[in-house]
């Protein structure tokens, strides 16, 4: 998976990009065929935004997120991932039966 962290009106610290890295692994324990991921933190006046846009395999998923701290936005964002990163997984998957179990006509 390759992490790419851009910043707009905001310096990448150590600590943020640290913080960011941590959050991602929790992506990577749910659905382990992460591709890319793209972060972006922006600052403007009092509005920290993080927005995310996550290659998997077949598909992207964006998510954004508005806060009144960096941290908290983060937080967010990855929240947001993660829920549609579970929902790709259940689509993903087949929940369907074998069709040995389905009962017949002449039953």
């Amino acid at each position: 998976m390759q992490l790419h962290l851009t910043g707009h009106h905001v310096d990448i610290t150590d600590p943020l990009r640290n913080y960011v890295n941590e959050k991602i692994e929790r992506l990577e324990r749910h659905f382990d065929n992460v591709i890319d991921v793209h972060v972006i933190l922006e600052v403007e006046k009092l509005r920290h935004t993080a927005e995310g846009n996550l290659l998997l395999s077949g598909t992207r998923i964006h998510a954004e997120a508005v806060e009144d701290d960096m941290y908290a936005a983060i937080d967010a964002l990855i929240d947001k991932l993660d829920r549609q990163v579970v929902k790709h997984k259940e689509k993903v998957t087949d929940h369907h039966r074998s069709e040995g179990s389905i009962k017949t006509q002449a039953e």
